[in-house]
């Protein structure tokens, strides 16, 4: 059987695909307008006008393999569970990971990380990190996005401490206190940029 190669002249125009997209395009505004007025005079409250999260008001529950902000997993008795072996800084292709590695107080233990940090601009969130690591010290389940505010490079990297504050507030507080908190924490930032603009 031949197959067809060439389009026709009709096809080539695209005009069919054209005012289809448009078709579409002019539903979806036309009904969420008309959703959106009959909302604000109080009709239609039952029925969702736009499908679009309306983010930070509403925000999304991530599936469980969505690859989140990092965190770096704890012992029992709360200390990192990170040996500082390299593994997931050399595994890293956007080289965004900086470990510092010191001498533990435990004689038992070879070494901990000083200095653990993650530069957020660089990463890609490839989870590069999550599969090198032989200890599953570092994973990506906090199930939230990276963070979008800041003023300077600095404000995109994350510590240590923020690292493991991520595994403590999971367990303690489970899976949506880390989205509160950032929500939170972006209400806060905004009104002290706010107060800062007024004065």
């Amino acid at each position: 059987m031949k197959r067809r190669t060439e389009m026709s002249f009709s096809e080539k125009l695209y005009l069919g695909e054209i005012l289809r997209g448009l078709a579409v395009t002019m539903y979806r505004f036309w009904r969420n307008l008309s959703l959106h007025g009959l909302h604000a005079v109080g009709l239609y409250k039952d029925v969702r006008a736009s499908v679009t999260t309306q983010y930070p008001d509403e925000y999304k529950t991530y599936p469980d393999n969505y690859r989140g902000s990092h965190r770096l997993t704890l012992k029992e008795e709360g200390s990192v569970r990170c040996t500082a072996c390299f593994l997931c800084a050399t595994a890293c292709p956007a080289n965004c990971i900086f470990i510092e590695a010191g001498e533990h107080p435990d004689p038992e233990v070879e070494k901990f990380p000083l200095r653990y940090e993650i530069d957020t601009l660089r990463c890609i969130y490839c989870g590069m990190c999550v599969e090198a690591c032989p200890c599953d010290a570092i994973r990506m389940d906090t199930y939230v996005h990276p963070k979008i505010w800041g003023f300077n490079r600095a404000d995109f990297v994350e510590t240590k401490s923020v690292l493991m504050d991520r595994s403590t507030i999971l367990a303690e507080r489970g899976r949506t206190a880390l989205m509160e908190d950032q929500i939170a924490g972006y209400e806060q930032e905004e009104v002290e940029l706010w107060e800062r603009i007024k004065n």
